[in-house]
């Protein structure tokens, strides 16, 4: 079952005294978060996962924070408890995407290649939500480089191969790879 679930947030503090979480997203999708139905949640050492019927949640407004109420969980106590817990959900329970989207799940362990050498600079690792996407890619040797996942630098997504294919302005493996390991 373990391998069937998805990681869309995490649990990093307890909202008011009734029990009520907050959670930092991991997901572009607003409904995973506001939409009532069975979730699952897996405990800090990935032992212990249950399932657990989401209630209501809404977004903090400003923030990039969601505020979830999970039935079963009534107070504070319980709600701290949770503290540091991921929130989970079904894979094969994927919303419909537009096309050039992605869901972060397909996109980790894709090779990465330069387009203008054809040399891989490693694997995907990593998407950073940083107001814009970023592919972390791990070589296998050195830092990692940090690529903005935008049209313009990464042309082609091609799920059926694996791959991805980079085309870097001048200047940014570099940067992005000396910055990144300091």
């Amino acid at each position: 079952m373990n391998d069937n679930l998805l990681k869309i947030g995490e649990i990093v503090a307890a909202q008011g005294i009734k029990g009520e979480v907050k959670v930092y997203p991991d997901s572009d999708f607003p409904e995973r978060f506001t939409k009532k139905g069975l979730r699952y949640l897996r405990a800090k050492d990935g032992q212990d996962i249950r399932e657990i019927e989401l209630l209501q949640g809404r977004i903090v407004p400003g923030k990039n924070l969601y505020i979830l109420t999970f039935s079963g969980i009534n107070d504070r106590n319980a709600a701290e408890d949770l503290r540091g817990y991921e929130v989970l959900v079904d894979s094969a329970d994927l919303p419909q995407l537009a096309q050039d989207e992605y869901h972060v799940s397909q996109l980790l362990d894709l090779e990465v290649y330069n387009q203008q050498d054809g040399n891989s600079l490693g694997k995907v690792v990593d998407i950073i939500f940083a107001g814009q996407d970023i592919l972390e890619v791990k070589p296998i040797q050195g830092a990692n480089y940090l690529i903005p996942f935008v049209k313009e630098i990464v042309p082609v997504v091609d799920l059926v191969n694996k791959k991805i294919e980079i085309n870097p302005p001048k200047g940014l493996l570099e940067i992005t790879k000396n910055n990144y390991s300091q």
